[in-house]
């Protein structure tokens, strides 16, 4: 299915185009925000900048947000480009977090309905979801996307900080080549 050019957008185009330009006014400490492509505004280029006083301080993270056409109905989904390791991350980049969860009930009860997706939620307000869980001490581990991950934290939390301190250099020196 095709997406509807910059010139004939749809609203939910223009509500992303709105968010874009919002972002790059009034831009926030820790993350920017482009287009992959300067006539798609439902796939953004993310740079995430570790928090301070973190596991992933002085990381520069690459993440891709794809937006579906029923935004803001519907959640994007995120998925960093940059290797992570974070028990609520899958191997595959794929960030999981309870806004980005389509709206409702939860299957298995491990969100209220209240936490998940709902239409008033931004680009920013994502962005600084994935802030905190990368600043949270202590990642949700009752239903983690990375099961490897999760046993780690559990089992060997320095084998888990050495790790991530690994991947966060490593994406330091990516982000300068």
């Amino acid at each position: 299915m095709s997406r509807p050019s910059a010139t004939s957008m749809s609203s939910n185009g223009l509500l992303l185009r709105r968010q874009l330009a919002e972002l790059k006014k009034r831009p926030l400490e820790g993350f920017s925000a482009g287009l992959v492509d300067d006539n798609n505004f439902y796939e953004w280029d993310i740079m995430i900048i570790g928090p301070p006083d973190t596991l992933y301080e002085g990381g520069i993270f690459r993440a891709r947000l794809s937006f579906p056409e029923e935004y803001p109905i519907q959640p994007p989904k995120m998925r960093f480009l940059t290797p992570m390791w974070h028990p609520n991350i899958y191997p595959d980049g794929n960030v999981c977090i309870s806004i980005l969860h389509p709206p409702g009930e939860d299957q298995y009860g491990y969100e209220d309905s209240g936490e998940r997706w709902l239409p008033v939620h931004t680009v920013e307000s994502i962005l600084l979801s994935v802030i905190s869980l990368l600043s949270s001490d202590t990642p949700n581990l009752d239903s983690p996307a990375n099961v490897d991950a999760a046993k780690e934290v559990r089992e060997s939390f320095d084998t888990y900080k050495k790790k991530v301190r690994r991947l966060v250099r490593r994406s330091a020196e990516e982000a300068f080549d």
